[in-house]
């Protein structure tokens, strides 16, 4: 019905033009005069010029988007280049330009559309540029330019959606953390090792005499040719140093600080050799397995930039409810921007199956650390776990004191 409204009106326009032609030569061809004709040959090219428009197809532009770089992370500057060409160099006095994206790209820009006025001419080839100063964390779709021009009396307005999609995918920004592999935690006021032995079975070091439980690929058949005794392999025993992240995805005001602060230790963690796991908890739960490596790191990022403070319940009612699954050597993270006794309780079970359990307190810059939370820390350190609070920009420090405890 809209269609065929604006069509009636454009029609209506055209007919509305062609009287004014008709008008301006019947007043000069009865009135005579050198002001009649002057002003008819006057209107003449402008009301040309205004069919012209109406004929021109706005469907012989094309649209190219191309960006500066292939990643961004999280508060770095975006340049956009939008390139039109078209076939027919028809001179068109003015073109508003929109590039048509998802509202979530300018949450931090000063501007809320990418809209443009350019002045084309004859031209058959423009281009326009546009920045973003800071980029906001997530994904975002670029879905169209959207194009509209008119005549000089705005008698005629065309305007076009031309398709042009690309998808700019945002990681979150991170900082240089001192991480430090845990070496010990407390135990109801005692302190034990959390650090897993394991043996690197692809370094013998020596044998000793068959014990009850080693395993037979252990056993040093050479030895056992020569003595006719069972002797095992001896192997370098390395320490386990895993780490599990458990992201806390119930909305908050420190949920970007929250995801900054994961991002950041996961690429110290990896730097220095270790491997890390994540559990993203929030309407729909996201696992990734203990691994290490460039890659790894990449498909942690690739989840961390899309994920939303999407999640409907408290952490520690989650965590009653269902387990994690991960290696019992592995130390593991909570990262939350809120604490209750509930959730140490549940938490509290996993201090239980021989891992070095910390939980990150995430604030935002200004907010305040209540009595209650410093009520919470302390009965979280009698139960053997160690709770640290991290506010935005102070993140660089954030295991020095979870070393000296």
């Amino acid at each position: 019905m809209n269609t065929k409204l604006q069509f009636f009106k454009q029609i209506g326009k055209f007919l509305l033009l062609l009287l004014l032609i008709a008008i301006t030569f019947i007043y000069a061809m009865f009135q005579g005069g050198f002001v009649s004709w002057f002003l008819f040959y006057s209107f003449l090219p402008f009301a040309l010029y205004s069919l012209l428009v109406f004929i021109y197809p706005l469907s012989d532009f094309y649209v190219d988007r191309t960006f500066e770089s292939a990643e961004y992370k999280a508060g770095d500057e975006l340049k956009v280049t939008l390139t039109l060409r078209r076939k027919v160099p028809f001179p068109l006095f003015y073109m508003v330009l929109e590039d048509v994206v998802t509202e979530s790209l300018f949450q931090q820009s000063s501007f809320q559309k990418a809209k443009s006025m350019i002045y084309p001419g004859f031209r058959r080839e423009m281009k326009l540029s546009y920045y973003i100063d800071e980029l906001p964390r997530g994904e975002h779709i670029y879905s169209a330019v959207r194009l509209k021009t008119g005549d000089f009396f705005g008698v005629f307005e065309k305007d076009t959606v031309i398709d042009c999609k690309d998808q700019l995918l945002v990681y979150p920004s991170f900082v240089e953390v001192q991480y430090r592999p845990l070496e010990n935690r407390y135990d109801q006021g005692m302190t034990s090792s959390n650090v897993k032995i394991q043996k690197d079975t692809t370094m013998a070091t020596g044998v000793r005499s068959y014990q009850p439980g080693d395993r037979f690929s252990w056993i040093h058949w050479k030895s056992f040719a020569r003595t006719n005794e069972l002797m095992t392999k001896e192997f370098e025993e390395r320490q386990s140093h895993d780490v599990l992240i458990v992201l806390d995805r119930e909305y908050s005001a420190a949920f970007e600080p929250m995801v900054t602060f994961t991002a950041s230790v996961i690429r110290s963690i990896i730097k220095k050799g270790a491997q890390v796991g994540l559990i993203s908890i929030g309407k729909e739960h996201h696992s990734f397995a203990i691994r290490g490596g460039e890659e790894h790191q990449g498909q942690l990022y690739h989840h961390l930039a899309k994920v939303q403070p999407d999640s409907q319940f408290a952490l520690g009612k989650i965590l009653q409810g269902e387990g994690l699954n991960y290696s019992q050597s592995a130390a593991v993270f909570f990262v939350t921007a809120s604490v209750s006794k509930k959730m140490i309780m549940s938490v509290n079970n996993y201090s239980k199956r021989n891992s070095s359990v910390v939980i990150f307190l995430v604030k935002a810059k200004g907010e305040s650390y209540t009595s209650e939370e410093k009520a919470l820390k302390a009965y979280a350190s009698s139960r053997g776990i160690w709770l640290k609070v991290c506010y935005d920009g102070e993140f660089s420090s954030a295991f020095s004191e979870v070393k000296r405890a």
